[in-house]
Parts: C-alpha cells; sequence; structure tokens
C-alpha cells in the first residue's frame, strides 16, 4: 500500500498557519501603541534652532490679539505684557519658563489601564480627530449628514481595533441643536463606545461642569476621575494667525480647573490662515503653541497639555484644504521635531485624505502621512483614519481599513533590528550546508512570522489564482460586513446599567 509523498512545502505552510493562530504576549507583538519612531528628521538642527528662534520672536514683537480678561490677568501676572494695541506679548524669558515647568510626562489614561498612552519621548500613538460634518455610504457613494448615532458606531468599532489606540470625537452630531446637549451627548457616546483615551470638544464654558459631573459619575467618583482622567479637552484655543480664541480659552480655563488634560491646538492653513512656506506656517504654529503653554503655565504649572502644532496645507491653486498631500506630511513631521526640540508630548495630523471616497487616492494619501508622521516619532498622530473630503467626510469602513494602513505605518517605525540573532547566520549554515536549501518551516521562520512580521487584517495577498478561486473578495465588501459584526454585538465598552441611568436621568441623553 502506497502512501502520497508529504509537500515539505504545504507543511511549512501548516506549521506557519498554526503559529499564526496562537497570538503573541502584548510585549513580543511586531507592532503595539507606543513604539519609538524619530529617525526621519526633515529639519537640520539649525533649521529646528531658526524656527525657535523665530517663534521666540514673534511672540514678543507680534504678541497675539484677543485674550479674555481672565487670561491677561493670569498671563500678565505670569510677565507678559498688554500692549496699547491690545496685544498680549511674551518675553522669551516668560517662554522659557513656561517650557521649563511643562509636564514631559504626560500619560493619557483609559477607562481600562491596558489602553493608558504614555507620551514622553518619541513614543507613537495612532487615533481618530476631526469634526467631519457627514458620513460617508460608500455604497450610493453620497455623503449625509452626521448623527449622533454615527459618532457611537465610530467609538464602537476603534474600540475593536488594535491600531487605533485612543479616539478623538471624528464627527459632530447634525441631529442635535442645542449645543449644550450636543456636547453632553458627544462626550457619552464616546466614552460609553470605548474605554480607549477620549477627546472631546466643549463649545461654552457653562457646559464644562456638566460635561466634568458625567466624568465623575462615569469614573466613579471625582477623586477617581482626578486620578485617571481618561478624557481630554481637544481646545482651538487660537485662531490664526496669532489671535486668541475667547471663548475656548474660558472652556480651557474651566477644564483645567476640572483635571482635564489639555490638547492646546493650532490650526491654521498654509497659504490662509498661516504663511505659505512650510516652515513659516510650522513656526506660526509653535508660537501659538507657546502661547497656549504659557496660559497653561500661568494657571496650573505641570497641568497635562499636549503640544498640538496643527498646521493644514492649501492646495494653492484653488485656496481648498489639501490634508492628503506631500506637504501636509512634511509639515507634520516637522512639528513632530519641533515638540522633541522642545521635550514635550505633542501631537498633530495625519492619515487625512482628499479623495472622497476609500480607493486609492485614498490610500496613498492616507498611508504617505501616516508613515512620516511615526517615522518621525510624533506622539499623538490624529485624523489618522476614516477622514475624507479634506476632513468634511468620516467612514465607517475606512476606520476599518485605516487599522491596516496604520498596521503596517507602525511596523515601518519599528524599524530593522540588527543584533547578533537577527543576523541569521547561524541560521544559513544550517539551511545551505547539509540543509533543505530554503528557510520554510524553519524553527527561526516560524518563530519570527508572529515576532517580526504585521499582518492586515482585510488587505488580501493570495495568487490571483486563489483570490478568483476565493470569489474575488472586495475589500470595501469586507470592511462593510466587518462593520456589521462589530455593530451586531454588544458594546464591550457600555457604561454599567447603574450609572449609565444615573446618567440618563441628570441629563438629556438622546441615545436609544
Amino acid at each position: 500500500m502506497s502512501t502520497a509523498p508529504v509537500s515539505r512545502r504545504s507543511g511549512g505552510r501548516a506549521a506557519r498557519h498554526l503559529a499564526r493562530s496562537n497570538p503573541l504576549e502584548d510585549h513580543l507583538r511586531p507592532i503595539r501603541p507606543g513604539m519609538s519612531g524619530g529617525l526621519y528628521r526633515p529639519l537640520s538642527d539649525d533649521a529646528i534652532q531658526r524656527i525657535h528662534r523665530g517663534a521666540l520672536d514673534a511672540l514678543w514683537e507680534i504678541g497675539l490679539a484677543d485674550p479674555p480678561e481672565s487670561g491677561i490677568a493670569a498671563m500678565t501676572q505670569a510677565g507678559a505684557v498688554l500692549g496699547a494695541d491690545g496685544r498680549l506679548r511674551f518675553p522669551p524669558s516668560l517662554v522659557e519658563d513656561a517650557l521649563a515647568a511643562a509636564n514631559r510626562d504626560v500619560i493619557l489614561h483609559g477607562r481600562d489601564p491596558i489602553h493608558d498612552l504614555d507620551l514622553s519621548g518619541n513614543r507613537v500613538h495612532y487615533g481618530t480627530a476631526g469634526a467631519a460634518v457627514h458620513l460617508v455610504d460608500i455604497d450610493s457613494g453620497d455623503y449625509r449628514e452626521s448623527t449622533l448615532q454615527d459618532l457611537y458606531d465610530a467609538a464602537r468599532i476603534a474600540d475593536t481595533l488594535d491600531n487605533i489606540h485612543f479616539l478623538q470625537r471624528p464627527m459632530v452630531a447634525r441631529d442635535i441643536e442645542d449645543p449644550r446637549e450636543m456636547d453632553l451627548n458627544t462626550l457619552y457616546a464616546c466614552i460609553s463606545g470605548t474605554k480607549k483615551h477620549v477627546g472631546t470638544s466643549i463649545s461654552e464654558a457653562d457646559f464644562v461642569q456638566d460635561a466634568i459631573e458625567i466624568l465623575h459619575m462615569a469614573a466613579g467618583g471625582e477623586a477617581a476621575w482626578r486620578a485617571r482622567p481618561f478624557a481630554s479637552l481637544s481646545c482651538c484655543f487660537v485662531v490664526p494667525p496669532m489671535k486668541f480664541a475667547t471663548e475656548s480659552c474660558q472652556v480651557m480655563e474651566a477644564c483645567i480647573r476640572g483635571g482635564m488634560p489639555i490638547l492646546l491646538l493650532s490650526a491654521g492653513q498654509a497659504g490662509a490662515t498661516a504663511p505659505a512656506s512650510i516652515a513659516g506656517a510650522i513656526l506660526q504654529a509653535v508660537a501659538e503653541c507657546l502661547a497656549g503653554l504659557v496660559y497653561v503655565h500661568s494657571l496650573a504649572p505641570g497641568h497635562p497639555a499636549i503640544f498640538g502644532t496643527w498646521p493644514f496645507v492649501s492646495d494653492l491653486r484653488t485656496g481648498a484644504m489639501s490634508g492628503g498631500s506631500g506637504e501636509q506630511a512634511l509639515l507634520t513631521s516637522g512639528c513632530a521635531q519641533m515638540h522633541q526640540f522642545y521635550g514635550l508630548p505633542g501631537g498633530a495630523a495625519a492619515g487625512i485624505a482628499d479623495a472622497k471616497l476609500p480607493d486609492m487616492q485614498a490610500g496613498w494619501e492616507q498611508m504617505c502621512s501616516n508613515v512620516m508622521a511615526g517615522l518621525s516619532g510624533l506622539n499623538m498622530v490624529y485624523e489618522a483614519a476614516g477622514m475624507h473630503a479634506s476632513l468634511l467626510g468620516f467612514c465607517h469602513e475606512s476606520l476599518i481599513l485605516g487599522d491596516d494602513i496604520i498596521g503596517q505605518a507602525l511596523r515601518c517605525v519599528r524599524g530593522i533590528e540588527v543584533g547578533e540573532d537577527d543576523l541569521s547566520l547561524d541560521v544559513m549554515r544550517a539551511t545551505c550546508l547539509g540543509g533543505p536549501g530554503h528557510y520554510l518551516g524553519a524553527g527561526d521562520t516560524l518563530g519570527r512570522m508572529q515576532r517580526d512580521y504585521a499582518y492586515p487584517a482585510l488587505a488580501d495577498r493570495s495568487s490571483p489564482k486563489e483570490w478568483a478561486e476565493k470569489g474575488r473578495p472586495d475589500l470595501l465588501a469586507n470592511a462593510k460586513a466587518r462593520k456589521e459584526a462589530i455593530l451586531a454585538t454588544p458594546a464591550r465598552a457600555r457604561l454599567d446599567p447603574i450609572t449609565a441611568q444615573a446618567i440618563r436621568e441628570r441629563f438629556p441623553i438622546h441615545l436609544p
């Protein structure tokens, strides 16, 4: 009786599939939150110094207009100078004092400690952000107004994606007209949709106390909240160029008192509200965020703050925003270098697509800036997935596909290890001198399969023949199926029923 020969290749493939099915512990995974970047440096040391000195000159010679009265009182007491023209100017010594006192050990907490984000050094984290006013329907290609349910669904999806490390509100709940109710429902939808760190916005200072109360209730009390604040304020405290945003500053002051970490967000647009040159746009954003750092320092030295230089790009032919451009990737990378120069936790925008749908254009636009941001060591890569039409539209399926894009970007961030084991000379000897002549099925290959290599969840790597045999799987259709599967199961981040009911009895929550 004869037996069929066993293919050594198929045996190796079976072994690889078996190894792939056994996930590694987090610290052994090939990609994970907080890996260190910083190998890509588009700015020379001299360029960094010139931008820094230019920012100091801008703060002293130009200053910022429209400071709120409370800000004037705090910052002039710290050493700022209010001019006869109403502009607040900042002596270099005051800026240096604020830099010296800044918190460099910021941790953004999740509701679950497994999602805590260490922002020290060049540690890289990717997440969502933005204020899209539309949701993209991939079936029809239409844009419709985004709703609270859409936002909640985005939070639920993000909670399941390994490479989305935090959730900052990516959409506006256009179905809620009252500003206070919109802010409170936005916060509630986010924290009940994910246990990862949440960034949110609050439009008026009078709404802050209600938002803080929701956070206290979700945390189990004020002390628990202050020990582990799992939500931060995304604060557009300036209106570029070089003006304070009065209401946002007042919100920031109230949130600092309430214990919320602050994202100091300067979002000028090169060629429109910021200089057209890449270096000039970076300089203005740095100057504005240094003013914000002085503001925070004058109120609460050492309060956790993220240096949020977010300059955007204009297509100078039309004036339209071009978030998917190579220039945007350079702006973000340059900002990351400035954060590192100051030793501050920083964030900027990447992963934006100008494309209206998740197509080939979207893929190259999202990958370009996400890779460069990660290689630059940007601590917080905002808007990294799901954003289309230059931030006007958000797409659930694109959020899922973005998880794969970010996975490959993170593998680039990790780089190449060149230790003795990594040179693989012993493996080469064993393979070539009396061995099988290939590395398939080798112990070293199997060991590195998960430890060194990152694999997409949805992207197809099969041969054309295998692809056809599988029914020609469609990427968007698979993303939609995964979305539907996620949303068909109960939210794993939902608040406990007693807390959820207490919040609903206290505040007008619109989620069913």
